[in-house]
């Protein structure tokens, strides 16, 4: 029996790239450019890399260059927002390049599992990576355990500058900096010191849609108006949304304070942001600049905008008289209807919205648009007539009637009393956690104290609500005494203006008894074909 023998054929293919091995072709080579900010000495280096990698690739013989890939200003953490980086990538699968040439990992991605699964999509392609810097080729034997300890180093480097600059974003919110975004933010400029300052000209706009809020308009009402006037954004565009009307409504900075983190970032690679709902602190600065709303006028949008919310008798702020007119039987307001809608007797009437639900209707009479205006000018001529008395009697009891100097001194009683007590609950946390209580004790002791936060939560709430509550009644009296001292005499013609800025509503309860609150809460009555 003649000795086995093995004869070696020797491969005759590149076996990433398929090529026969005795032919010399040149590698199509394209090299990959990042910059992280967009601060002009970044720039600068990203100017650099682009000439670098350029001449560098037209320089090899066995080399021909395909194109220099960038992106500016782009964290390396994720690749979804990094088109240069993606559009690469993709020429790089559809067979277009052999070899990638970037500065290092770093460069290339700062999160391990995309820097990995991307190599590893590309090899399996046959296209190369090479990392100048850490002089790493991805075909070679050791290349995919190298760039997996350099990738994972670069990713908590991103890890570590992200955790210092949340902690530093912390500690600014704790000592009350304020930062907002001024290009889309209405009203105010960056000071010299960092600090906002008031931009008058926007502030007027600021002032002009809560006052158009107030009158009875709707977030789209007004922002119809103000595209239509041609008055520009926050960002500087022409049309308004309604949201952006809605999120200057909203912004607790109008009336000179700020909220502090309203929102975090979850996580540091994908960059993903969530409203914060007690996940992380939240910091309230009081008087943190100067105010363009008077807190009263803003807390008075606050609960209209609560108001006007979904549902069987929600405000509506579709023309004027909706929800202005209330039904005396059932207390829903009364909508319009339209009779005859396609003949000359076309005629537009108001009348309880729910006049005939269940089985009892309600008895309260329609009535048309002429009538009401007739009859509120008739009211408003008769508040006008006592107006001195009017301002005398809120000047003898605004001080009584008004005052919040021993709720806001209780209020900063709960702030501190909940403050120590959130503080015991979460001591009492750390040590259960820490030393093996006894468990009956400790729930017994952790219950003990989250009654006690709660009740002072509860209180603190009810505390707020009654200081909004009197400091807003103040500004409506005092924005309607305002409003009744511009007269000189009386009203001839009904104006819409008027009717926003002076009735809070009007209560049906038939013909002959028809009245009129004033935001003041003075009731007026009347009746349909009263005498002027």
């Amino acid at each position: 029996m003649q000795g086995r023998r093995v004869t070696t054929i020797p491969a005759v293919r590149d076996r990433f790239t398929a090529q026969p091995i005795h032919q010399t072709q040149k590698r199509r080579v394209a090299a990959y450019a990042r910059v992280s900010t967009d601060h002009e000495e970044q720039l600068t280096s990203y100017e650099a890399q682009v000439d670098y990698y350029t001449g560098y690739i037209k320089s090899r013989e066995d080399w021909e260059f395909v194109h220099v890939y960038t992106d500016e200003g782009i964290s390396a953490t994720g690749i979804a927002k990094r088109e240069g980086f993606r559009k690469m990538v993709e020429d790089a699968l559809a067979g277009s390049i052999d070899l990638i040439v970037t500065k290092s990992v770093s460069r290339f991605a700062r999160n391990t599992v995309d820097s990995l699964s991307t190599i590893r999509k590309l090899k399996e392609k046959g296209c190369e990576c090479y990392f100048e810097k850490e002089n790493i080729w991805t075909f070679d034997s050791k290349g995919e355990l190298l760039i997996t300890i350099m990738s994972s180093l670069a990713q908590e480097e991103s890890r570590s500058i992200s955790e210092n600059v949340t902690w530093g974003q912390r500690k600014r919110f704790s000592d009350g900096k304020v930062c907002v975004p001024y290009s889309h933010f209405l009203g105010y400029d960056k000071g010299e010191d960092g600090s906002m300052v008031l931009n008058e000209e926007e502030a007027k706009i600021v002032r002009r849609i809560y006052g158009l809020f107030l009158q009875g308009h709707s977030p789209y009402a007004i922002a119809k108006r103000l595209t239509e006037e041609g008055v520009r954004t926050p960002a500087g565009k022409e049309k308004w949304h309604s949201c952006t009307v809605k999120s200057i409504l909203v912004n607790e900075k109008y009336k000179g304070d700020a909220l502090l983190q309203k929102s975090y970032t979850v996580d540091f690679l994908t960059k993903k942001t969530k409203i914060n709902e007690g996940e992380v602190p939240q910091y309230y600065v009081e008087n943190s600049h100067e105010a363009i709303i008077s807190p009263a006028v803003f807390d008075e949008v606050q609960h209209q905008m609560a108001v006007r919310h979904p549902g069987k008798n929600r405000l509506s702020c579709t023309g004027a008289f909706s929800s202005r007119i209330k039904c005396g039987d059932c207390g829903s307001w009364y909508g319009s209807k339209v009779w005859h809608s396609n003949d000359k007797y076309r005629k537009v009437v108001w009348q309880c919205n729910h006049k005939f639900d269940g089985g009892e209707k309600c008895t309260t009479p329609h009535l048309d648009e002429e009538t009401v205006k007739a009859l509120f000018l008739r009211a408003a001529n008769a508040i006008f007539g006592e107006r001195d008395s009017i301002r005398e009697d809120y000047e003898a009891v605004k001080e009584r009637l008004y005052d919040t100097s021993e709720l806001e001194t209780e209020r900063i009683q709960l702030q501190e009393e909940m403050n120590i007590v959130a503080e015991m609950i979460q001591q009492c946390v750390n040590e259960n956690a820490r030393v093996a209580l006894d468990q009956t004790e400790y729930q017994k002791k952790y219950d003990g104290l989250a009654e006690r936060f709660d009740r002072i939560k509860e209180r603190l709430e009810a505390v707020g609500s009654a200081i909004t509550e009197r400091m807003a009644k103040r500004e409506k009296t005092e924005r309607f005494l305002a409003e009744l001292e511009k007269r000189d005499g009386p009203l001839t013609e009904f104006n819409e203006e008027d009717w926003y800025s002076l009735v809070e509503y009007a209560t049906v309860y038939s013909r002959e008894d028809i009245r009129f609150t004033f935001k003041n809460g003075i009731e007026i009555k009347d009746r349909v074909g009263g005498s002027d």
